[in-house]
């Protein structure tokens, strides 16, 4: 057998330790999730009767995720012989190891019924021995307790029962950095690491972290340096994540924003409103894709052609592109005021800030299939003036492409003189 393993060396540690849990917090670009998805394919193989269910808070995030990280290490690692070693299915997600029978499935714990799904789980060789928790962050204290649970049992002389989880550490606050940083456990192994541990890390991801450290030092301190983030300067905190309707009919009404994007992220988002509460029905998030190729992205995902598509004006060729296409794009219109002012105004409508003397209870909900939007909401905050200390009324230019396309696709809510003449009768 041929084995391609391309490993960085400060992973050895964890991939060599039995301990039940293996808590890894480090910044973008590590190299954990491939770390992790390389080191249970190896076990897998080696070790019969192991089996591991791969976590996210919502399953849906499973396939362009975990599944998407162990697959690819599979074909780096074995090239065309894949499907010799590995049977590889896509519905549902599964792995299963052709030699063993050792098994690799994917679940949820965004409800109760996915939770109780998860305490039914079973194989046809072997016990559950191992869970990834990717992006540990999503999920809760008593999500976790659920899957610690699973782990019990006596094993066979030489196994062991493990949970490893992986995550940016966004906010100091955490339940993790308490149950697993704070207090020393022995049978907890916590690891860091940043993308200059990385040593598969390009120049250009290089050059994208340092513009990272000039525009925005407290969001370099989570995600290139992989240290515990701040909750002070947060923008938003009037949003959670929940489980809400994607029947669009059950809104008073629909609209879509859109963010352009080429090198940056293409962000296109699914709204509704109902009773002044903001819904973020799904996303579409993407790099280096032409608009010929979003489109289609954009009707697979729901985003409907009857309802108003709110755009970046500075890219009057892709409205009308989409117009070519069907949907009703138009631009947004900043009357002439300037960029700042523009942006304030949308935010304090975000927050729910009518005028000086008027502020609604505004919620924002959103669906947890909508991670990238999720991660931005966790890290947009207002600059920071370094000499002082004090935030200043202005957002910090990066990674906010989801937060441009939601301050656009409120266009005809927070100015209703705006909007187009509504589509009635439902979508």
């Amino acid at each position: 057998m041929n084995i391609t393993v391309e490993a960085n060396p400060c992973f050895k540690e964890v991939d060599w330790s039995h301990k039940r849990y293996i808590v890894m917090k480090g910044s973008a670009g590590s190299g954990k999730s491939v770390d992790t998805a390389q080191n249970y394919l190896l076990r897998l193989m080696q070790d019969k009767g192991r089996n591991l269910v791969c976590i996210r808070k919502s399953d849906i995030t499973n396939r362009d995720s975990t599944y998407a990280e162990l697959t690819g290490a599979a074909y780096r690692m074995f090239g065309e012989q894949t499907d010799r070693y590995w049977n590889i299915k896509q519905s549902p997600l599964s792995l299963t190891c052709r030699a063993n029978g050792n098994q690799i499935i994917f679940r949820g714990v965004n409800d109760e019924k996915q939770r109780e799904k998860l305490k039914s789980i079973t194989f046809q060789r072997g016990k559950l021995t191992d869970v990834w928790i990717e992006e540990a962050t999503e999920i809760t204290q008593a999500d976790f307790e659920i899957i610690d649970d699973r782990l019990r049992g006596e094993l066979p002389s030489g196994q062991f029962y493990q949970i490893r989880m992986t995550f940016n550490p966004v906010n100091r606050n955490h339940w993790i950095k308490k149950a697993f940083f704070d207090v020393p456990d022995p049978n907890v192994l916590t690891h860091h690491s940043t993308y200059l541990d990385n040593r598969f890390i390009d120049a250009a991801y290089h050059a994208r972290m340092a513009r990272r450290k000039e525009v925005d030092p407290e969001g370099y301190q989570i995600y290139g340096l992989g240290k515990w983030g701040e909750v002070g300067g947060l923008i938003l905190h009037n949003w959670k994540v929940e489980e809400i309707s994607q029947n669009l009919n059950d809104y008073d009404d629909v609209a879509i924003g859109q963010d352009f994007g080429f090198n940056h992220a293409n962000a296109l988002l699914l709204l509704g409103i109902k009773d002044d509460n903001l819904y973020i029905l799904q996303e579409v998030y993407v790099f280096e894709k032409e608009t010929a190729e979003i489109i289609p992205l954009a009707v697979n995902n729901g985003f409907p052609k009857n309802r108003t598509m709110w755009c970046d004006s500075a890219e009057p060729d892709r409205i009308k592109a989409w117009r070519t296409a069907g949907f009703r794009a138009r631009a947004v219109s900043k009357e002439h005021t300037t960029e700042k002012k523009y942006q304030s105004a949308q935010i304090d409508w975000l927050k729910g800030i009518v005028s000086k003397d008027r502020v609604i209870h505004r919620m924002i909900y959103v669906h947890p299939s909508c991670v990238n939007t999720i991660k931005e909401l966790q890290q947009w905050k207002w600059k920071k003036d370094e000499r002082t200390g004090e935030y200043l009324d202005e957002p910090v230019p990066f990674q906010d492409d989801a937060m441009a396309a939601l301050r656009y696709g409120i266009e005809g809510w927070r100015k209703p003189k705006a909007r187009l003449h509504r589509v009635k009768g439902g979508i």
